[in-house]
């Protein structure tokens, strides 16, 4: 390119085509590089405004408009007569939102030291909650006193991001009724939240972790509600813009009978075991207890270590719901099976003598009766009102392990009841098959001889010797035990109401079950019977005493039970069903190391169908009946 001077000015007088087409491209690509920049910007702005537009403006509304859940009232649970068990009261919890605190570690100091509480708690609490949005709030503090909460709300300025939220909470008949059955409330985990499949729950909501609060979750919950509130921007509440109220759960009539329930615990106090009531010919739950007892509102906001171990280390067991989940020889009790089958397969009359003189030889073993110096010569009905054990070894010793185990199946032993309830045990009615394949050993016959007599390798629950006792007295109906009496939903209409469910029926024959009950109606109310502290006037009461062995001791033996190590004491039963004659409920009572039924457990029993058959027992006895006298069994004898 050749460029001329002129005076004028400059002049382009000769230009390159190739400097020209260059120049060309060149403005060209600078065209298209703004006008492609342009395009982005506008699709950009396209697809924020408009795409997207309505997303972000919910976002700055959220900024604007906080959604707070309310918790919905769980529904109520009452007993069989309308007494509130468990109800709800309001509880103050201090929750705190981490995005509306400038500097939170300043917040969570002052909190620890207004809480009372190592800063470390509140530190672990907010670990747990991280994995929730910032916007949510996280729970620190449950069911606070009312001076903190005064204190709090007076320095509500101070504490940016922390408020107080009202929730209902659990409110208990006293603290510690029917707690292993009602079951208690707890957060749910972040485990627990994983794997819940909807939506319903989040992060710090309490649900129920065991009994009918965990079985039956899904009615008592409700749903929640929301209030949303505008906020300025340190997260401060300026006004209510609208309410969506809670839903209350549904509320849970049980078959529980309170008064009788108390009756059982009160009884029980100071001693382990299980009480059990049976309605016999529905399988209404009416008494469910284990003792000893744990406190419901110990589990509130989350059990203390020292706490947990200290229930752990507890020789008692008290985290073991013991009716469903203690596992016991069935000692004599179950000789109501034994004699049941006895009679049904024919290897005894009613009329069969034995003769007792203390012990019997199988093998090269001898097998002794609880009554050194014998019973005699006895047939079923002393048999079973005395519990002679060497009656029953030689029943036992002519049926076979195998008959034996098709009557107590039959009864419902050595299964599991199907009552709704986590963590039943099914115990054991061992077979030849059995040990073959458990054991890899053949049976032994002399191990047939404990067997008939409830001892060896029988294991049975109290709710399983009850739901036996009740389809005794009922002439062979198995019905499975229940405890929902009606389920009603927040406008009181009836969503589902009890109905009987049976299982099975009980094997053999009608007139054997009827001369085993005649047997254990002579073992409450005849002279020497077993369990005549059971007797109560103006009803006819049945049972069978038990004692089931913990551990055979030679070095004990003969020893007064006082002196004897407690966890190598015996454990103590008895079940019966009254009135004899026209059956209507069973009891069960197991009191662990108790030694004797007929001493231990007994009374228990008495107690409560004393509540039961209130109104119905003789004027005379006043407000404490005493039990017909009868004959003391020496220390060490009988059932």
């Amino acid at each position: 390119m050749v460029l001329h001077k002129r005076r004028v000015g400059t002049r382009i007088d000769n230009i390159d085509d190739a400097d020209l087409l260059l120049l060309k491209k060149r403005v060209d690509i600078a065209t298209l590089v703004i006008i492609s920049l342009i395009a982005i910007l506008i699709a950009r702005l396209w697809y924020l405004q408009i795409h997207l537009g309505e997303e972000y403006s919910h976002q700055a509304e959220e900024n604007r408009v906080r959604a707070q859940v309310i918790p919905p009232p769980r529904g109520i649970i009452t007993d069989r007569h309308g007494t509130v068990i468990v109800g709800n009261r309001p509880s103050f919890n201090v929750v705190w939102m981490k995005e509306d605190s400038p500097d939170p570690e300043e917040v969570l100091k002052a909190l620890a030291n207004i809480l009372h509480l190592d800063i470390s708690v509140l530190l672990d609490r907010v670990r747990g909650a991280a994995s929730q949005p910032p916007y949510m709030p996280m729970r620190l503090a449950e069911d606070i006193p009312w001076s903190v909460l005064v204190y709090l709300e007076n320095h509500r300025y101070q504490l940016p991001g922390v408020r107080i939220d009202v929730a209902p909470t659990r409110q208990y008949l006293n603290d510690e009724f029917a707690s292993h059955f009602i079951g208690y409330l707890g957060e749910l985990s972040k485990k627990e939240l994983e794997n819940r499949l909807d939506d319903t729950y989040q992060g710090g909501d309490l649900v129920g972790k065991t009994g009918v609060e965990a079985r039956h979750e899904a009615e008592l919950r409700g749903e929640k509600g929301r209030n949303y509130v505008e906020v300025d921007v340190r997260g401060f509440e300026q006004k209510q813009l609208q309410v969506q109220e809670p839903l209350p759960g549904a509320d849970l009539a049980l078959t529980l009978d309170a008064d009788m329930q108390q009756a059982a615990e009160q009884a029980m106090a100071g001693k382990a075991g299980a009480v059990v009531a049976l309605e016999v010919n529905t399988g209404r739950v009416l008494v469910l207890a284990s003792a000893p007892a744990i406190k419901l509102t110990q589990w509130a906001g989350g059990i203390s270590q020292k706490d947990w171990q200290a229930l752990l280390d507890n020789p008692l067991k008290p985290l073991v719901n013991k009716p469903l989940q203690g596992v016991y020889a069935p000692g004599s009790t179950y000789k109501i099976v034994t004699a049941h089958a006895g009679l049904s397969e024919g290897v005894i009359t009613p009329e069969t003598s034995i003769f007792c003189a203390g012990s019997i030889s199988f093998g090269n073993r001898r097998y002794g009766c609880w009554k050194r110096g014998g019973h005699g010569t006895v047939s079923l009905h002393r048999a079973l009102a005395e519990s002679c054990d060497v009656y029953f070894y030689t029943v036992g010793q002519r049926l076979g392990v195998d008959r034996l185990a098709e009557y107590a199946k039959s009864f419902g032993l050595g299964d599991l009841t199907g009552i709704d309830l986590e963590n039943e045990k099914a115990g054991l009615v061992p077979t030849k098959a059995w040990k073959k394949k458990a054991r890899k050993e053949s049976w032994q016959d002399g191990e047939t001889l404990s067997v008939a007599i409830g001892q060896g390798f029988d294991a049975t629950t109290p709710l399983q010797i009850c739901q036996m006792t009740a389809s005794l007295a009922n002439g062979g109906i198995r019905y499975r035990p229940q405890y929902v009496e009606a389920v009603a939903d927040a406008d009181g209409k009836l969503v589902s109401r009890f109905t009987p469910i049976v299982d099975g029926e009980v094997k053999g024959s009608r007139q054997a079950m009827a001369l085993v009950r005649e047997g254990l109606t002579a073992v409450v109310n005849e002279k020497h019977g077993t369990g005549s502290k059971a007797r109560l006037e103006g009803v006819l009461v049945a049972g069978k005493t038990g004692t089931a062995q913990v551990v055979r001791l030679e070095h004990y033996k003969g020893v007064a039970e006082g002196n004897i190590p407690y966890k190598y004491r015996d454990h103590a039963w008895f079940t019966c069903y009254a009135p004899a004659d026209k059956p209507e409920i069973a009891v069960t009572v197991l009191v662990e190391h108790g030694a004797h039924g007929g001493s231990a457990a007994a009374p228990v029993a008495r107690e409560v169908l004393k509540h039961y058959f209130a109104g119905r027992i003789a004027p005379a006895e006043g407000g404490q009946p005493e039990a017909a006298s009868a004959p003391e069994q020496a220390p060490g004898d009988g059932d």
